[in-house]
């Protein structure tokens, strides 16, 4: 019996910049591996393998922990004689060691720095 293979190979080469864009992809807006591997048109396992490739080359972080983004929060000027304040919104900061801080988003800003210090340090 003789095998035959139909198609054309496809044979993609990746640079370093593109493998890093698909693997950060993972986890924003709620992206799995899955759903990255498919929209990228490649498998679950080579995400796995580049993310590997990318900790070894120091272009990922090694500690394969969350990635922190900055995030501004816009305070609204006030006009009328009795500000109206926003809806306090839950938010949720993951620290070293497993730590866990909730808070609402209308904490203050030196508040939140103090707080996090003093878990960090504990």
């Amino acid at each position: 019996m003789r095998g035959e293979v139909l198609g054309v190979e496809r044979r993609r080469r990746w640079n370093d910049d593109d493998k890093l864009a698909i693997v950060s992809s993972v986890g924003i807006d709620g992206a799995t591996v899955t759903h990255v591997a498919h929209r990228c048109d490649v498998t679950r396992q080579q995400i796995y393998r580049w993310r590997h490739e990318l900790k070894n080359k120091g272009l990922w972080p090694p500690g394969a922990g969350p990635v922190f983004l900055p995030v501004d929060f816009e305070v609204a000027e006030v006009v009328a004689p009795e500000p109206k304040s926003a809806p306090a919104v839950p938010l949720e900061l993951r620290l070293q060691g497993g730590r866990c801080l909730r808070f609402d988003s209308c904490i203050d800003e030196a508040a939140l720095t103090r707080l996090i210090k003093a878990v960090d340090a504990a």
